[in-house]
């Protein structure tokens, strides 16, 4: 029997910082589809929408006027999903159980220009939305029943994002929410047995075998996870450890917006359309514990697959076994990385 390639045999694939594992089928795509461009065109915005609740000056669906903000804004979220003034209690029947749970979410305007999104942004601009972002996760973390701060995006209509306008997410909560939960775990049981970081280590050797790097610059690592589950999905990581990103310097927030905004740049440039993600920060908990085993990190996870309109949709034994992906992670850092570096409205501008 030959032996067995990881490029080109069925295998798994451990997350090393959730313990959940990704079914990993190369061999159905031996010659992986580059990516079907599909032409769309190109469909301007205006750059104030008198219907949306998002821009500067107009009234939002609770009677709230917007200010004429010039560059970033945020406002508590006119339908929190996590109240901060729900009742404390719990709920026990036998096997039933429910807890009350407390928090404040947030909505935070990257820009005051309805037209725009992130890679469309000017490097900047996307430094302030990151200044809000640690001014947000300082001001909510240092509330006493506050434990966990989400900060994150969904774009695109297909993430269920029901506003063009450009925007994010902050939810605070008084638990520690799954996803980082199980990443806490997981990282604390590494430190306590190497008593180094387990992304520090796991960089490392990334940086080594340069199989799933797309890009680096002074502060900043953006890879596609060994273990990715999206057909492009990926991380921003930074080089030095720190728990939150609370703990920047003025020179990796500057190099953290440039890796963000070169990032989207290049998942725009994929299939030539605005390109759809959910994406997050997951940091340590804001618990006043110091947290040496956290590295924190940036998350991207895009649902399309070969083309503007193919998808990938978690289904069948997705749902009912565990991940499942045909595109190697290394195939889509190295697509991404052969991405341009300039957005594609712009070069189409330079050649009318």
């Amino acid at each position: 029997m030959r032996p067995f390639d990881i490029h080109d045999d069925a295998h798994r694939r451990l997350n090393i910082l959730t313990g959940e594992w990704v079914q990993v089928s190369p061999h159905r795509s031996k010659r992986p589809w580059s990516g079907q461009t599909e032409k769309n065109e190109i469909i301007s915005k205006p750059e104030y929408d008198e219907s949306c609740y998002l821009c500067p000056g107009n009234k939002r669906a609770n009677g709230d006027v917007n200010p004429q903000y010039n560059g970033t804004f945020s406002f508590s979220n006119d339908f929190a999903a996590i109240p901060p003034d729900t009742p404390k209690g719990q709920f026990i029947d036998g096997l039933l159980q429910a807890k009350s749970e407390q928090g404040t979410c947030k909505v935070v305007c990257f820009s005051p220009r309805h037209d725009l999104t992130v890679p469309e942004m000017e490097l900047d601009q996307i430094i302030p939305v990151i200044d809000l972002w640690i001014d947000e996760c300082e001001t909510l973390g240092a509330l006493e029943h506050i434990n966990y701060v989400q900060v994150f995006e969904n774009k695109g209509e297909i993430m269920g994002c029901s506003n063009a306008h450009p925007h994010g997410q902050i939810w605070a909560q008084e638990t520690i929410p799954v996803e980082p939960s199980k990443k806490q775990e997981r990282q604390l049981g590494y430190f306590k047995i190497h008593g180094r970081s387990m992304l520090d280590d796991y960089l490392e050797q990334e940086l080594v075998k340069d199989e799933r790097i797309i890009f680096e610059n002074d502060h900043f690592v953006a890879l596609v996870p060994f273990w990715a589950v999206w057909p492009y999905e990926a991380m921003l990581l930074p080089k030095r450890r720190m728990s939150r990103i609370t703990e920047m310097s003025h020179e990796e927030i500057e190099s953290f917006a440039a890796a963000y905004h070169r990032l989207t740049i290049k998942y725009d440039n994929l299939f030539e359309i605005s390109f759809p993600y959910s994406a997050g920060i997951h940091q340590a908990p804001f618990d006043n514990e110091i947290h040496e085993e956290w590295h924190w990190h940036m998350v991207f996870y895009p649902p399309l697959l070969r083309s503007a309109t193919v998808k990938k949709f978690m289904v069948g034994y997705e749902m009912l076994a565990n991940p499942q992906r045909d595109i190697t992670p290394e195939f889509g850092a190295q697509k991404l990385k052969s991405m341009p570096e300039v957005h594609y409205k712009r070069l189409v501008e330079q050649n009318l």
